[in-house]
């Protein structure tokens, strides 16, 4: 049985390599791009410019800098990366990891996201029906998933995170306290988590730091772990326990 799942693979392999050997790549420094729907592309890349993927269409690897990326319906793609950009995914999308740096994510519906998906100075919101492989995390945005698995952890520093009615993590909600230097000025942000009704977090809840934490009568999640250090408060430790659609927040 092994053997044959991995000789399975090994052709999948082979045929996705075959596919992009002849396939053209698109390249430029300044300007936009387009995969037009339906037609096979190897790399995709550019440095002050948009990129879109149309309908259908299958690309290796699409890469910006300045710019953003919008991958339409159905269309498979392999890494999807831009440093200062907004990356929309349309429903149906397939890829195998998506991350901005400066810019947000969002996933329509039905998404099929291989590895992980990450943003570092903006939000993710992924629709119903998609699933992500690894884990999904910002720095400073929020999270938002709604009706959808992800198999990894879910992870923030300053964000919100809310899970949607029937989400289910298979990893750890973490809310993690920042590594960074220097000064910060006035009151910090308090992230707010929100468990909706029928999530499940298959993992733990660990926060090392304070957060507003409020959790449907349906929800479901392992152990609830505070190491934040410095507030030392057991009010801290409570979750605000909420029953309708969305909390009443204070």
């Amino acid at each position: 049985m092994t053997r044959s799942i991995i000789a399975i693979s090994l052709c999948a392999a082979l045929a996705t390599a075959t596919a992009y050997a002849d396939a053209p790549d698109l390249s430029k420094v300044n300007g936009s791009l387009t995969a037009e729907a339906g037609r096979t592309f190897g790399s995709i890349d550019t440095v002050n410019g948009s990129i879109t993927v149309e309908e259908k269409a299958v690309t290796r690897s699409v890469e910006t800098v300045n710019g953003s990326i919008t991958i339409e319906a159905n269309a498979r793609v392999g890494e999807v990366s831009t440093v200062n950009g907004k990356i929309v995914l349309r429903n149906g999308v397939n890829a195998k990891s998506v991350e901005t740096v400066n810019g947000s994510i969002i996933g329509v519906s039905n998404l099929r996201i291989e590895n992980g998906i990450e943003a570092v100075n903006g939000s993710i919101e992924i629709g119903a029906g998609s699933s992500v492989g690894g884990n999904v995390e910002t720095v400073n945005g929020g999270i938002t998933l709604l009706a959808m698995k992800v198999n990894g952890n879910v992870e923030t520093v300053n964000g919100n995170i809310t899970l949607g009615e029937n989400t289910v993590i298979g990893g750890h909600l973490k809310v993690n306290k920042s590594k960074g230097w220097g000064m910060s000025w006035g009151k910090p942000k308090i992230p707010r988590i929100v468990l909706g009704p029928n999530s499940r977090v298959v993992g733990d809840l660990i926060f090392e730091r304070e957060v507003e934490l409020y959790v449907h009568t349906s929800a479901k999640h392992g152990k609830l772990i505070y190491v934040e250090a410095e507030a030392g408060k057991a009010e801290s430790l409570k979750p605000i326990v909420f029953s309708g659609k969305e909390p009443d927040f204070k």
